[in-house]
C-alpha cells in the first residue's frame, strides 16, 4: 500500500516516519509547498519514501493532511472523488466545517474523512470518549490544551486568539470573544498550571457532533503574557522550529447512578509527535478497515479504547487526574470499559 503525506513539517515528517515503521505500507509518497523540504525528508526516510509535485497525481490508497490551515478541504475533496480515504490534522474551526460537507461523498464512496487527527482535537476526541464510558450521562465537557508543533501549528495557534470561540450551552452556539474567559487549568506534570483562553479552534464543534446529548462544551487553549500582548499583531517573531512538551487536558462532568460524577484525563507530549502519531494511527486504521465511511472527529469513528492502547504503545500515554501529586497513567489493565 502506498500513502500520501501533504506537509512535511514537524508533524507531517512524524507520519510519513511512522507509517514507514508499519510493515503494511510499501511507499509514502510525500509533497510539501517547500520542494526543498519534502526531498529533505524524503532523503532522510530512504528508498521507501518518494517525492512527489502533487499528491493528486501519485498512485496512493490515501492521503494525510498535515499541511497549512485553510488548504485541506480542496485536497479532500479531490482525494475522496478520487476513491482515497484522508485523514486531516488541521484544527482549523473553518477547515473542519468544511470538511464536514464532505459527508454525503465521503458515505457515497464508502470512503472515510477523519476530522481534526492530531493533538488538539484528536487526542482530546479520545480522551472523552474514553471517558464518557465511565458515566452513566455525560452533562459537560470542557478541554484546554498547552503548546504548539512546528511553526504552522504557532502561526494557527496565533490566529485562534483573533478569532471568535464558540460555547454550547443547553443547545445553543454562543460566539466568545478569543482571548477572553481565563482559567487556571492544571495540566499533567510536568506541564502543571496554565492560564488558558477562549480561542478559536474545532474541539467544540467535534466534542458536541459526538456528544449530541451534552449540555455545555468549551474549550480554551493556554497563553502567556506576552501572548496576550502580542495576539492581535502579527507575529513579531518567526515561529520555532517545533515547541517544547505541551499537554491535554478534558474535564467530563455527568452522572453515574444517582451521583454527580468528575472525571479529569489528559496526556503529555510534545504536540508535533502525539499528532503525529494519532493521524498515522488513524490512517493504518482506515487502510485495515476500521474506520467506517464518512467525515467525522474520532470520537464517533473509533473505538477509543484500542486506539489509546495502540497509541501507548507509540509512547502517547493518557493519565487521569485524582488529587495526588503524581498524575496516574492508564495501562491496558487498568482502564474501565
Amino acid at each position: 500500500m502506498r500513502i500520501g503525506v501533504v506537509g512535511c513539517g514537524a508533524v507531517g515528517a512524524r507520519v510519513a516516519r511512522q507509517l514507514l515503521a508499519s510493515e503494511h505500507i510499501e511507499q509514502v509518497v510525500v509533497c510539501d509547498s517547500v520542494k526543498d523540504r519534502a526531498a529533505a525528508l524524503a532523503d532522510s526516510l530512504g528508498a521507501r519514501a518518494v517525492v512527489a509535485r502533487d499528491v493528486r497525481d501519485a498512485d496512493v490508497a490515501g492521503v494525510v493532511l498535515a499541511c497549512d490551515a485553510g488548504t485541506h478541504f480542496a485536497m479532500a475533496r479531490d482525494a475522496v472523488s478520487e476513491g482515497r480515504f484522508v485523514v486531516s490534522t488541521s484544527d482549523s474551526l473553518d477547515d473542519v466545517r468544511l470538511l464536514q460537507t464532505l459527508e454525503r461523498r465521503a458515505s457515497e464512496q464508502r470512503k472515510a474523512v477523519v476530522l481534526g487527527a492530531g493533538f488538539a482535537p484528536g487526542l482530546t476526541c479520545l480522551l472523552a470518549r474514553l471517558g464518557a464510558s465511565w458515566f452513566d450521562a455525560v452533562d459537560e465537557i470542557h478541554v484546554a490544551k498547552a503548546g504548539t508543533g512546528g511553526p504552522a501549528c504557532a502561526r494557527q495557534h496565533h490566529r485562534a486568539f483573533r478569532g471568535l470561540a464558540l460555547d454550547w450551552r443547553d443547545g445553543t452556539w454562543v460566539q466568545r470573544r478569543g482571548g477572553s474567559g481565563r482559567e487556571l487549568c492544571w495540566f499533567p506534570e510536568p506541564v502543571g498550571g496554565r492560564d488558558c483562553y477562549r480561542a478559536e479552534v474545532a474541539d467544540t464543534v467535534l466534542m458536541v457532533d459526538a456528544f449530541p446529548a451534552v449540555r455545555r462544551v468549551t474549550t480554551r487553549a493556554a497563553a502567556t503574557r506576552r501572548d496576550r500582548f502580542t495576539m492581535q499583531l502579527p507575529m513579531l517573531s518567526p515561529p520555532h522550529a517545533e515547541g517544547a512538551v505541551g499537554a491535554v487536558r478534558v474535564e467530563l462532568r455527568g452522572r453515574s447512578g444517582s451521583a454527580t460524577k468528575v472525571v479529569v484525563v489528559g496526556a503529555i507530549d510534545r504536540p508535533g509527535v502525539a499528532a503525529g502519531s494519532v493521524a498515522a494511527q488513524a490512517c493504518l486504521w482506515a487502510l485495515d478497515g476500521r474506520i467506517g465511511p464518512g467525515a467525522r472527529g474520532l470520537a464517533e469513528m473509533v473505538d477509543a479504547k484500542p486506539f489509546l492502547l495502540e497509541l501507548a504503545g507509540r509512547g502517547v500515554k493518557a493519565a487521569i487526574f485524582d488529587g495526588t501529586p503524581r498524575n496516574h497513567e492508564l495501562p491496558e489493565p487498568t482502564i474501565p470499559g
